[in-house]
């Protein structure tokens, strides 16, 4: 069986081919990023604009055409916080089945969350008791369970590129620019309210993570960072050293940067935040997300 799910996201479109073998264990064959930014504008102005819109249906016509030779027995779409915040969202639903034959299932918070925290746990198999955060775009999800069961999930109204849209609006950004993004970021994370995270570990997913990773190792290129670990004080110095930083110089530090330039200080305090407000000081990055927890899904929907 051979599954593949594609995650519209505010900043990116995510592919993933993979195969279930008899153990259930699921098998990456095919993985590829691309950076349309569908959300562009959409916390300010509600609404997808048409351009985004075209760039993205050109990204899944080209992942229609790489997937062809593949000849997968399902292919899954999703949108995440961009699509589900939009005021016109029909209408980008009815363009992408028009012009692709794909249909677009818009997944609420909740089901983000909890799709994203059983992906993540999928590549990490020595932790029992896991906090998973995925910073997206638009939206951060916080998921706390064990392997077997979800406790808890929070969907915050906090990403990458509307906190960067909404605060952040010199390159780089001034201090109270800043400032009044830190204060965004901790009255949602005030939402959590009474969360509990005793005896979990923190696992980081999707690009802020990643991203992050790699240049805490000086990395240049694309390599593999599942399992790594970073301290808070690592992610406090990245951020440290970003936030002086305009967005050429960023992309210059490595090819992950590319498509992500001009939001990973974003990101950066984001995570930052979450780790102070909550109390870690070690993150556990994974590579597996979202596409991974849908695979899973289409599995046990057979």
């Amino acid at each position: 069986m051979k599954i593949a799910t594609i995650d519209i996201g505010t900043n990116t479109v995510l592919l993933l081919l993979a195969k279930l073998g008899p153990d259930g264990a699921l098998v990456p064959l095919l993985h590829e990023q691309r950076f349309p930014r569908l959300g562009r504008g959409v916390d300010a102005n509600g609404r997808l604009a048409p351009d985004a819109m075209t760039r993205v249906i050109t990204v899944l016509e080209e992942f229609r055409a790489l997937l062809t030779p593949h000849r997968p027995d399902r292919v899954i779409l999703c949108g995440t916080s961009a699509v589900r915040d939009a005021h016109n969202q029909d209408e980008f639903i009815d363009r992408v089945g028009r012009e692709t034959g794909l249909t677009l299932e818009v997944l609420s918070g909740e089901d983000e969350a909890c799709w994203m925290y059983r992906g993540a746990l999928s590549g990490i198999h020595d932790i029992q008791r896991a906090t998973v955060v995925d910073i997206g775009g638009g939206s951060t999800e916080i998921v706390t369970g064990n392997r077997k069961a979800i406790d808890r999930t929070i969907s915050l109204q906090i990403g990458s590129v509307r906190l960067t849209e909404r605060f952040l609006r010199h390159d780089p950004p001034t201090d109270p620019e800043l400032e009044a993004a830190i204060t965004e970021i901790e009255n949602g994370l005030a939402l959590a309210g009474d969360f509990s995270f005793a005896g979990s570990t923190l696992v980081g997913v999707a690009g802020t993570a990643t991203s992050l990773a790699l240049l805490a190792q000086g990395a240049t290129a694309f390599e593999t960072v599942s399992g790594y670990r970073m301290l808070y004080l690592v992610v406090d110095h990245l951020f440290r050293t970003l936030r002086s930083m305009p967005s050429g110089m960023i992309r210059n530090l490595s090819a992950a940067m590319e498509g992500r330039a001009d939001v990973i200080t974003a990101g950066a305090l984001i995570l930052r935040e979450v780790m102070a407000h909550f109390g870690f000081d070690e993150i556990v990055v994974s590579e597996r997300g979202l596409r991974y927890g849908l695979v899973l899904r289409e599995a046990e929907n057979l």
